[in-house]
C-alpha cells in the first residue's frame, strides 16, 4: 500500500480541544485502573474505553448515530459459505457505514480480531465506498481501511 491510502485520516483533521484532552486522559486513567481488576472483558472495554471515546469524538451527534450488536450475514458468490456474526459497534450516517468497531478482551492480541472485522467490513452494503474499522483491547488500537474491488485490499 502506498502512503496515499489513508489520506482521509491524515488531512483536514480537527484540532483536539483542551477539554477533549482532559476527557481522554480520564479514559486512559480509567483503563489503567481497570487493569488492576482482571479480567478486562470485551464488554468492559467497550463500556469504559470505546463508548467514552465515541462520545468525546461526537459520534453520537447528528448526522452520525450508533448501533450496537448489529447482526451481519455474508454469503460468498457460490452461496456455499455463510458467515454470521454481530458487529460490536457500528457508526452510521444515513444508512452509510462510517466505521465498524470490534472490541477485544485486554489480554488478547488485537490482531486476533482482524479476520473478524475484515469479514464484517466485507459485508458493508455499500461496496463502492471504502470501509473503515477499528479494533481495540482498550490499551491498543488498530485502524483498518478496506476497499472492495478486483482485487479487494486493506491496510492497517
Amino acid at each position: 500500500m502506498d502512503d496515499q491510502f489513508f489520506r482521509e485520516w491524515q488531512e483536514d483533521l480537527l484540532e483536539i480541544t483542551d477539554l477533549d484532552k482532559q476527557l481522554l486522559d480520564k479514559v486512559k486513567t480509567g483503563y489503567f485502573n481497570l487493569l488492576n481488576y482482571p479480567p478486562l472483558l470485551e464488554d468492559v472495554v467497550r463500556m469504559a474505553i470505546i463508548d467514552p471515546i465515541l462520545f468525546i469524538g461526537d459520534f453520537y451527534l447528528l448526522p452520525l448515530y450508533i448501533k450496537a450488536e448489529e447482526p451481519i450475514e455474508i454469503t460468498d458468490e457460490d452461496e456455499e459459505i455463510i458467515i454470521k456474526g454481530k458487529i460490536d459497534t457500528l457508526v452510521l450516517k444515513d444508512q452509510f457505514w462510517v466505521m465498524v468497531i470490534e472490541s477485544k478482551q485486554a489480554e488478547y492480541s488485537i490482531e486476533r480480531g482482524l479476520a473478524q472485522i475484515l469479514a464484517y467490513m466485507l459485508g458493508n452494503p455499500h461496496p463502492n465506498q471504502p470501509s473503515f474499522g477499528m479494533i481495540s483491547s482498550g490499551g491498543e488500537f488498530i485502524f483498518v481501511k478496506l476497499v472492495k474491488g478486483n482485487p479487494t485490499y486493506y491496510a492497517l
